[in-house]
């Protein structure tokens, strides 16, 4: 009997969610082949953001790096430039864009699952509107914060924005805790307010910033991989890889809470304890991901709609297919964002933006009809 609720519950979702899209446009591609061919999708894109840029290379001499990296005794005649870009600029930029990918697709199906809605977002509790101004205050601050050592300065941004995403979550929170209970509304409604009041804080910061701060707190809210490192790296490898392994645990409860709150409780879940570990799962995941490349907009809405509609509701194969299609989107989007206007480099969060809005306007036109 569970089964068939849980079931219902995976089902359940596409009808109502026929109503912003009332034929479906591209048929769920449920099959046991689908997961190794966005596994293909995702290698062909890390490939190609290892091999292009203002030096290509071809396949042979990035193979041949990789596996001098990885200890493996190969001859490293004539590798010393191939060696130098891919480990110590292109390799860091592709793994810290996988990473960033998959955790903000992956925290946004959690809250999409939360909140019952295609459309929700994980700025929607307010984690990212409080990580971009704990980024904020270190970049305008920071100069003042003489008195640091030298070995923290590097990790001043990530541990500023980490930090102020979980500030603000925890805030959301606590305003959207009543009786013992987590009002989902009353939580939707304080994220907004302190994404809000984030973007006023952020207005007066970049108000008092001089010139040359101004620059980079502008660069950093529109989102880079640029100047990765693996300092930066590590900790959202981490997280993200924690993200990855738990939220999969929660797939039958994520089924079993589109249905509702009531009836997620009758089928034995426990509903409140849910909701705590996927708002703090999101807080962690896009806490982190905001820390190491900026404010990067439209992955955590798009590709988990996307992706509900290749492979349909279910979240035993939603979660990842969305890992997946996340990593493979940003990677897409970065190379971009470094090929259009060579040698410039474009801020990532507007190739994103350029992506997804013309996407979701396309559906809202679709939807009408």
């Amino acid at each position: 009997m569970p089964a068939l609720f849980l079931g219902a519950a995976a089902s359940y979702p596409a009808r109502r969610f026929s109503r912003l899209v009332p034929s479906p446009m591209i048929v769920p591609l449920r099959g046991p082949w689908l997961l190794p061919l966005l596994l293909l999708v995702l290698g062909l894109a890390f490939w190609l953001s290892l091999a292009l840029g203002p030096v290509p290379l071809p396949l042979a001499d990035i193979l041949r790096v990789l596996g001098r990296l990885a200890g493996l005794p190969l001859d490293g005649e004539g590798l010393q430039q191939a060696e130098l870009i891919v480990a110590q600029i292109r390799l860091p930029r592709s793994l810290l864009g996988l990473a960033a990918g998959a955790v903000l697709a992956l925290c946004g199906v959690a809250m999409q699952g939360l909140f019952r809605n295609p459309l929700a977002d994980p700025g929607l509790i307010g984690v990212s509107g409080g990580a971009a101004l704990g980024a904020a205050c270190a970049i305008v601050l920071g100069a003042s914060l003489g008195g640091l050592p030298e070995a923290w300065a590097p990790y001043l941004l990530s541990v500023s924005a980490f930090a102020g995403g979980l500030l603000s979550t925890a805030l959301v929170y606590r305003l959207g805790r009543r009786d013992g209970e987590i009002r989902v509304a009353t939580m939707l409604l304080a994220g907004i307010a302190l994404t809000a009041l984030s973007g006023a804080a952020i207005g007066l910061l970049s108000y008092l910033a001089d010139d040359t701060t101004l620059r980079s707190l502008t660069f950093w809210n529109l989102g880079s991989l640029n100047g990765a490192s693996y300092r930066r790296l590590w900790p959202l490898l981490l997280i993200a890889l924690a993200v990855a392994l738990w939220l999969p645990r929660r797939a039958r409860a994520l089924n079993a809470l589109l249905l509702g709150e009531s009836e997620a409780r009758h089928l034995g879940f426990e509903v409140e304890r849910l909701k705590r570990e996927l708002v703090f799962c999101t807080a962690l995941g896009v806490g982190a991901a905001v820390a190491a490349a900026g404010m990067i907009g439209f992955i955590g809405l798009l590709v988990p709609h996307l992706m509900r509609l290749l492979v349909g509701p279910d979240h035993r194969l939603l979660l990842p297919a969305a890992a997946l299609g996340g990593a493979s989107l940003l990677l897409g989007a970065d190379l971009l964002a470094r090929l259009a206007l060579a040698p410039a480099e474009l801020p990532i969060g507007i190739v994103t933006a350029l992506l997804g809005a013309p996407f979701f306007l396309f559906l809202l036109v679709r939807g009408r009809y």
